[in-house]
């Protein structure tokens, strides 16, 4: 059974960072596809950043430029780094994954929220103005 088990959120002053953590369990690292997502009270759940098994990553216009996802294999960890925050950055963040949430086309990642098959229970952010 895949789990995955989301930390490091918390409220912090606009402008100032957080970095979320996902330690992640029982599945083939090295193949999946791993992504952040967030949702907010009141509105649809939306993808923020995806990084594949080799590395290559994707991310929202609205993070992008602020936000960096990474990973360690060797800890089977999936990180977010959150800088510059906003206000309207504030909501629930969820890591997922899956064998085909992204996919390699074109030079980019095309991103599949089907193929995100286990998800964690999430974090809490509140930006705060």
């Amino acid at each position: 059974q895949v789990q995955l088990v989301e930390s490091g959120g918390g409220s912090v002053q606009a402008g100032g960072s957080l970095k979320l953590s996902c330690a992640a369990s029982a599945f083939d690292y090295r193949t999946y596809c791993m992504g952040w997502f967030r949702q907010a009270p009141g509105k649809e759940r939306e993808w923020v950043a995806v990084i594949d098994f080799d590395g290559w990553s994707s991310y929202a216009d609205s993070v992008k430029g602020r936000f960096t996802i990474s990973k360690d294999n060797a800890k089977n960890t999936l990180y977010l780094q959150m800088n510059s925050l906003k206000p309207e950055d504030t909501a629930m963040y969820y890591c997922a994954t899956g064998r085909w949430g992204c996919t390699r086309a074109t030079g980019r990642l095309q991103i599949s929220v089907p193929g995100f098959t286990y998800w964690g229970q999430g974090t809490q952010v509140t930006v705060s103005s």
